[in-house]
Order: C-alpha cells, then structure tokens, then sequence
C-alpha cells in the first residue's frame, strides 16, 4: 500500500529528536501501560519493545527526573540499545554509557554518578550492586531486555529485588517476543520482576498488522552420504557397549543409543547417589557416564553439522587424551578401535558435506537469481559457523559472527570486532553473516532476504529469535535444513510443537493480566505496591491495556485512566530536552529510606573476593541493610571481616582435594592469611567431611589439628551457603559493633609483638611458612643466627630437610640482582 506524509506521522516530545520516531498506535498504546505500571511487554521480534522502554524513559526523565537502566543479556546488545538511544534523546552522548566487564569497576562508579542513561550488561550490575559502587535510588525507570531469562538464578532476579527494594520511585518494564514456554514460566518471569501487568500483541492484532510481513518456513530434507552413516554408526556401536555396563550398573534401563537427555540426566543422578554412598561402581559408572556423553557430542555432530566439524572434536579430544590429568573417559574413547577407526574415514572424508551444498545453493538462489542483498545462517556449533564461513567464502563474501571466549583452536571475537562485523553489515559491505547463537536474541541486524537454519532448534524461544531477523519489512524467507533420520528429526518435531505452545499461550496472555494479580503471593503484592508511579502507585485494577495512550485528534482518547498518559508525544515539540529538567526533577523525588550506601560508623563491612561471587553468600548480605559488602580481588582469603579477621571458605570437597593436591593446599594458604591477620578463620562448608573420596578419616583429622596448633586458625564447620552466611554476619557484628574494629583488607593495623615480627621475617624466606620459622628461632634463639647459619646446621631444627636447608640459604646468600 503506498503511504503519504500524512501516514508517516512522527512522535514528537522534548526529550526525543525530532521526526526521528514513526508514530505506531501499538507502540504507544504498550508504551501508555508501562509508563503507569510494571509491565510485561510481548511483542513480536522486530516490531520495536526498545521504542516501547524508550517512550517509557522519556516520559520518566521528564516527569520524575533520576536515571534510566536498560539491561541486555549480551555485551552487543547493550552497545546496540546505547546506539539507538543516543540517535532518538536530545541526552548528550556522555551522559548515556555503556557498562559491561571491560569497563574497570571504578570507572564505571564514576560514570554512573554522572550518567543519565545506563546500558549494562546484568553480572555487571549485580557485581556492582553487591560491592556498594552503585545505588539504584534514583533510577526512575529499570528495563529487563529479553526478560524470559529471569528465572533460577540468573542476575536479573537479584537486581530486580533489590530496584524493588531502593529506588525511591521504581517502574520495570521487561519486554520479551517470548517470555516463556507456558503460563507458569510467565508467571515466574512476572514474580521475579515484580510485574503487576502483561501486555501482549500479537501479529493478528490489527494496530501491529500493517507493519508485519508473512515469513515463509521452508524444511529442506537432507540425505546424508554413506560414509557419513558409516561414521555415525561406528560411534553408536561403542555408546550400546558403554550403556550396556550401565545397565550393568543399574543406572541405565536401554542401550540405545538415542537416549533422551532427561534419560542420561537421571542415570548421572543415581551414580552420585552410589558415590555419596561410598560405593566404588560410582565412581567407575561416572567415568562411562562421561565418554557416553563425548560419543554423543560426536555423533550429533557428524549427524547434524558436517565431518569437518566433527574432525575439529575428535582432535580436541586427543589432545586433552594426551594432557597431564586427563580424564579416563578421554583416554579410553580416543584409544576405541571403533573410534578411532571413525576419525580415519573422517579425515579422509573429501566430498563436500550436502547440507553445505544445499546452503550455497539457497545463498545463490537469494542473493544472485532473486537478487537479494544480505543473508544470516544461523548454527549451533562455532566449529560449523568457522569452516561454513571458509567454504561460502569461496562463492560469497560472507563473514563469521561468534562469541567472546576462546577455544582450542578457534579464538573469539572481542565486543569491538562484533560491532565491527554488524556495522559492516548493517552498511552492506559483505552479504552472508555466519552466526552462532550470540546473534539470535534481540540483536538488531539489519534486513535479511533469507534466514537459513543450519540445524533446527529444539526451543522454541530461540527458534522465534532467530525467525524474527527477517520479515520486518518486506515479505521474509526462513529455510530450515534438516537431516532426515537424524537428531534432526526429532529436534524438528520439537521446535514445532514447542512453537505452537508457545503461540498458544501467547493468544492466552492477551488476557492474563487479572489472573496474574490473583496469582501474585502477599510478598509479591507488597513488592510491587510502591508509591509515586502515575497519579496513585501501581495497582492492577482490571485495565485491559488497550486504552488508548495518545491524545490522538483523530480518536478524541483522553489518556491512560491510571496516569497522565502519554499526550506530551502528541504535543509540539516546543520545549528543549534540557538536562537540567531532568536534574531538577530527581531533587523532587520523595525521600525513602533506601539501601543506599550509609555513612561510616553505621553499617557493618564486609570484603569479599570477587571469585566468591559463584557463591551467594555475599549477595545475601547485601541484601540487608546493616551490612555494606565490597568486592575485591584479595590476596589472602575470601572474606575479610576485620583488621585481623579473614575467613577461608572451603567446601568439604574442597577442603580434601587440598590436602591431597591441587595448586595451593590449605596450609599454603592459612599460612599465607596468618602472616597478614592475627584470626584467621577456615569455614569447612557442608556434610561429610571424613567420607570423602580414599582420605582417611585420621589424615582429615591431622589436618584440622596442624591448622589450629600450628597455624593458629580456627577451624568452623557450617551446614550449607545459608549457614555461613549467618555466621560470617554474626562475626563482622561482633568484630566492628562490639570489638570496635575496622576492615583492613592489608591486616591488622596494630603492631605485632617482638617474637611475631621475627616469626615473620623469617617465615618470609623462601617462604617456608610460619611453623617451620618458629622450630628455626626455637634452634638458633635470634634472627641473626637464622640467617648465618649453614646448610648443615640449618637441617638441625625440626621440620627442615636438605631441600629446604637449600632454598634458604639460596635466598640468604645468592647475590641481589634486581
């Protein structure tokens, strides 16, 4: 349909450029809700979520004043939000920053002081958040992009409740294409946000209509070759065998080789069952376990990506065969006849794989005989993305697209090199992107004429990103290769039924949103029930969402019932997106009590080592408002909780593997805190302690002894997470509020006794540590003595060999050579 200026309406408001926005009544009618309420947006991929949450933080700039968060689960897309954003406010650039893990953490302190919009990847937030750098106090307005990850433990459970919990004025909005596979994986994406309204539009919604395109999917069935077969078939003969000893076992029920997941995840169950048990066929049953698993991995790649990704695994798996310490579940799979019989026809393996064939084919059906200009192919495995982009690259000129982290053999591209490639692609500077899933959520790659699916995709959230990279303007081809009598198959059944589920729900959604305040718990109700948003706080009050937003001319609509609305998007432009309005209005924000960090002397302090963030004990304590954490990177222990208290946190687990190796034992490190604090503290998390792995229960205790006798350490043992939790606050209370002591993460202020200091100077040499020093000043009386004392005389005292005789006297005598 041709459209005339008068269609091409544009929003205007004084925060954003002008005539820079299309006027789309489903974006405003969303954007209406979500500015008065925490709100659920589900909209399509591709039909514009970020301009619902811009529309929202204009407004809330605006209106309130403070600050606006937006955070994406990948770096990219972070980039990408603060991209558009500083095209659509009349914000100074500086003022909207990008926070992600190559920023240092003090500079992001420094920038979020001055920054009015934040961009940031959610671990960095949560770090933050955990460490003190940061309030959320003034955030008006908290997007969750790509919301449906907020279930388990991810980061955005963590932020959200602690937004809930400080901000003075908190308004969420999550938006999502697909939030969840059923209502109950909805609803707990609302809980853990603390939303109170859900807002869905579908493609068969009349205002959203116009703007879609139908995109086709076709199913490109694949034979594989004989030698192909040949390979996989090898494979599943050595799995049946290694199934066949797991029923042996009793874990496993059938030796085919197809078994489901949920299978092989229930058999690894019951063998840790037989190891907690201290039952000897547990451990031998986890070994298979695991090369049951490698095979898998090998056959699903042979059958659904290509034998050159295969070769790529089976050379990994000989390296790390022939590593130190290497695993015999790889030892034993690479040295299978079978197997290795299977890497020979692999890599003699020349023909060209057909589905590489069948995607040159489409690539030159789209981009030649149609001419088409841009293509994605999409696949699961960094290994096919890389030898697909060398062998398109031979006919087009295609680039691959991956994630961050290196491998064995295939280095990652840096934040900086995937905004490069995009850009260059967005610019038509190259034709076919190879991507792996990195690109699939949100990412917003220009128009497409095709999106070829290497492989299906058995979730159907991931299947709706990536179809969502096409038909956003123009009709849109989706091309899925499949293998026929493969894994193929049955990932392809999956995805559709998943799919249809999903749609399904989404149809249902549309008219959640009541059902969803009845299902909210009191917590979440309180959780939500803040002041200030709107004209009386959120509340679900049975608006269906469709009130029109917009004080339209053309449809006399008067605004959101539950606010102001958003007419100011209608209005002249007339007034300047100054920055002091927005300044000024965060001065007008009702003081509350929040979690912002308080002033010396009123909270209690805790250090804790950046790595021990895997654990959640030091986001518990930040949870509570008495207790102020830091997160560092220590030299010495996990947490510091005083100027003479620092804690080494240990699993029962790891507690004996550092008695038994690993590549710093206990001793080494209890050692290492006592020379900086006068109490150190070991915490031996968990059950068990005298049964794990061939330890002997006397040895296990010798060692809880030489560290209390010899080290001076106390030994605490605790339950679980929860425990230690409790009892490292009860510590740093009675440490700070009742000793009066101060956090040092050097140690202890206050000077050391004579025999301490030299206890010190000598256990500081070759760094034998501070039980051997005492047995040396015991044997010689002084320092001095140590120090001219020879080889000879130094094996003298208890606990010194000729080795150690050795390193001290190289360290005494050798020369200093700068």
């Amino acid at each position: 349909m041709a459209t005339t200026d008068e269609d091409v309406a544009s929003i205007e408001h004084p925060l954003l450029e002008p005539d820079f926005l299309e006027r789309r009544l489903y974006q405003l009618k969303l954007a209406g809700t979500a500015a008065n309420h925490h709100t659920l947006v589900c909209l399509p991929t591709g039909l514009g979520k970020t301009t619902v949450s811009l529309l929202v933080t204009a407004r809330r700039l605006k209106e309130v004043g403070g600050k606006s968060l937006m955070l994406a689960p990948t770096k990219p897309l972070a980039q990408q939000h603060a991209d558009f954003y500083r095209e659509a406010l009349q914000i100074p650039d500086e003022e909207i920053v990008v926070f992600t893990g190559d920023v240092s953490p003090d500079d992001r302190a420094a920038m979020w002081e001055q920054a009015t919009v934040v961009m940031a990847t959610p671990q960095v937030i949560e770090n933050d958040l955990v460490g003190s750098r940061i309030s959320l106090a003034d955030v008006t307005h908290l997007t969750f992009d790509e919301c449906h990850r907020a279930t388990g433990d991810y980061a955005y459970n963590y932020i959200a409740e602690r937004y809930h919990a400080d901000a003075r004025q908190p308004l969420v909005t999550g938006m999502s294409a697909s939030p969840g596979g059923d209502e109950e994986a909805i609803l707990e994406v609302c809980e853990n946000l603390g939303i109170d309204e859900v807002e869905v539009m579908t493609e068969e919604d009349a205002d959203v209509e116009e703007f879609t395109h139908d995109t086709d999917v076709e199913w490109e069935r694949i034979d594989l070759p004989e030698e192909v077969l040949e390979i996989r078939d090898a494979l599943n003969e050595v799995i049946k065998e290694r199934l066949e000893k797991l029923k042996e076992l009793g874990v496993a029920s059938s030796t085919q080789p197809d078994q489901s997941q949920k299978d092989l995840n229930r058999m690894r169950a019951e063998l840790q069952e037989l190891i907690n048990n201290d039952q000897s066929e547990g451990f031998e049953g986890m070994s298979i376990h695991a090369e049951v698993m490698k095979l898998r991995q090998a056959v699903t790649l042979v059958e659904t990506q290509s034998v050159e990704a295969l070769r790529r695994y089976f050379e990994r798996q000989r390296n790390q065969a022939r590593s130190s310490g290497a695993s015999k579940a790889s030892q034993r799979m690479v040295s299978d006849p079978r197997v290795r019989e299977a890497m020979r026809k692999a890599e003699s393996f020349d023909e060209i794989h057909p589905k590489y064939s069948k995607a040159r084919m489409l690539l030159a059906e789209t981009l030649g005989l149609e001419g088409g200009e841009r293509v994605i192919v999409f696949t699961e495995s960094r290994d096919t993305a890389e030898a697909l982009t060398d062998f398109l690259s031979e006919s087009f000129d295609a680039k691959r697209f991956v994630g961050q982290g290196d491998r064995e053999g295939s280095d990652g591209m840096t934040q900086n090199q995937q905004q490069a490639v995009l850009d260059e692609f967005r610019a038509g500077e190259f034709e076919v992107l190879v991507s792996t899933s990195v690109a699939e959520e949100g990412l917003d790659v220009p128009e497409v004429d095709l999106v070829l699916f290497y492989e299906p995709v058995p979730t159907a959230i991931r299947s709706i990103q990536r179809k969502g990279r096409t038909g956003r303007q123009t009709e849109g081809r989706v091309v899925v290769l499949m293998a026929e009598d493969t894994r193929d198959e049955a990932y392809f059944w999956i995805s559709r039924r998943r799919e249809k589920e999903m749609e399904n729900e989404l149809r249902e959604l549309k008219g959640l949103a009541p059902e969803i305040a009845e299902e909210l718990d009191d917590s979440q109700q309180s959780l939500t029930d803040f002041e200030g948003a709107g004209e009386g706080g959120v509340k679900v009050d049975g608006n269906d969402g469709n009130t029109d937003a917009v004080g339209d001319s053309s449809s006399g609509s008067e605004g959101v019932a539950a606010g102001p609305g958003l007419q100011e998007f209608e209005e002249s432009n007339s007034e300047t997106g100054s920055n002091q309005d927005i300044r000024d209005g965060a001065d007008e924000i009702e003081d509350v009590e929040t979690h912002e960090p308080h002033a010396d002397g009123d909270t209690v302090a805790v250090v804790a080592d950046q790595r021990e963030m895997d654990a959640n004990i030091a986001r518990e304590l930040s949870r509570r408002e008495a207790y102020e954490v830091s997160l560092e990177t220590l030299d010495v222990g996990d947490y510091v909780l005083s100027d003479r208290v620092v804690v080494e946190r240990k699993s029962v687990a790891d507690f004996v593997d550092s008695l038994v190796g690993g590549d710093r034992s206990v001793f080494e490190q209890v050692g290492a805190m006592a020379r900086h604090y006068s109490r150190p503290i070991v915490v031996v998390e968990g059950e068990g302690l005298y049964e794990q792995r061939d330890v002997h229960p006397n040895a296990v205790r010798g060692a809880l002894s030489s560290l209390a006798v010899d080290f001076g350490a106390s030994v605490l043992r605790t339950d679980g997470e929860d425990d230690t939790t409790e009892l490292l606050a009860v510590i740093a209370g009675r440490e700070q509020e009742t000793a009066d002591r101060e956090v040092s993460v050097h140690g202890e202020k206050g000077s050391k006794t004579l025999s301490e200091q030299q206890e010190y100077v000598v256990a500081s040499i070759a760094e034998i540590g501070p039980v051997t020093a005492r047995s040396l000043l015991e044997e010689f009386g002084t320092v001095e003595a140590v120090m001219i004392a020879t080889e000879d005389e130094l094996q003298e005292a208890d606990g010194v060999g000729t080795v150690t005789a050795e390193r001290i006297r190289e360290v005494i005598g050798s020369d200093y050579t700068g």
